[in-house]
């Protein structure tokens, strides 16, 4: 099976386990490095390597057509930030890997809502690409666990292993699942996370606000000290009785402050 991918480093794992079965890269896809979202330095050596050609412009049905001239028979996508034009007229076969137990889970960024909302249970999902993003029939899943001690971090890195997974199950047996797909039915959409889900508000509980703190990870949350805006990349809390009032600051050590919460205290030890 040749083929072209369309991701970032999340889905590197994907991209080497297709190869390793004996498909064969054409050209990759990426979008220019510019968010912890969009990361693809790894992705790009890979193929700088192997010497495939790379494109970080947005695909156009233009793209498409020369995928077709180079004999490409499938487009891959995992982890891209743009919509796929229709590629019926251009290519047998488009699938994307979403990172969510598709049909719930849509949208362009669902690990997030999955720790806030406390799912147990999480995975990814290869389907055929239509127009509506993250509608098209199944081939295949791959569910694991998820539990209180899961954060954006380990939840990612999860879901690279349980994509490697998924893909050698597809790329072994593409045929039989690209014809026995599945229609989704109705589903969920889940839009990107907001600066309100992002920000941390004292009067809170202690379980909401380490709940945030998993969920955001590296992508940091806000809160507001002192009437000053603050993006924490990283922060403790626990449960403790105090009198004090909520969000104030009520001991400092170097670069950590601590701030009264409803029910504890909130430790931040790195913001700016």
């Amino acid at each position: 099976m040749h083929f072209a991918f369309a991701g970032c480093d999340r889905n590197l794992k994907l991209f080497e386990i297709l190869i390793q079965a004996g498909w064969q890269p054409v050209k990759l896809f990426s979008v220019p490095e510019n968010n912890l979202l969009s990361v693809n330095k790894a992705l790009l050596a890979l193929a700088q390597q192997k010497k495939i050609p790379i494109q970080l412009s947005r695909i156009i049905p233009y793209d498409l057509e020369g995928l077709k001239e180079m004999g490409c028979d499938a487009l891959v996508v995992g982890s891209y930030n743009w919509r796929i034009p229709d590629w019926r007229n251009s290519l047998p076969f488009a699938i994307n890997f979403h990172p969510a137990p598709l049909p719930l889970g849509r949208g362009p960024y669902p690990m997030v809502n999955a720790i806030l909302n406390g799912y147990s249970r999480w995975g990814v999902t290869c389907h055929k690409i239509e127009r509506e993003f993250d509608t098209g029939a199944i081939l295949d899943s791959e569910m694991f666990d998820i539990d209180d001690h899961d954060t954006h971090e380990s939840l990612n890195i999860k879901l690279q292993m349980a994509s490697g997974r998924l893909g050698l199950r597809i790329a072994l047996d593409f045929d039989h699942l690209w014809k026995s797909a599945k229609p989704q039915g109705e589903g969920e959409y889940w839009p990107l996370f907001k600066e309100e889900d992002r920000t941390i508000h004292f009067d809170r509980s202690i379980v909401e606000i380490k709940r945030q703190l998993r969920a955001l990870g590296h992508l940091e949350c806000i809160a507001h000290v002192n009437q000053q805006r603050i993006r924490i990349k990283a922060g403790f809390a626990w449960t403790e009785s105090h009198a004090y009032h909520c969000g104030q600051v009520v001991h400092a050590n170097g670069s950590t402050i601590v701030i009264a919460c409803q029910d504890g205290y909130f430790a931040m030890n790195e913001w700016s």
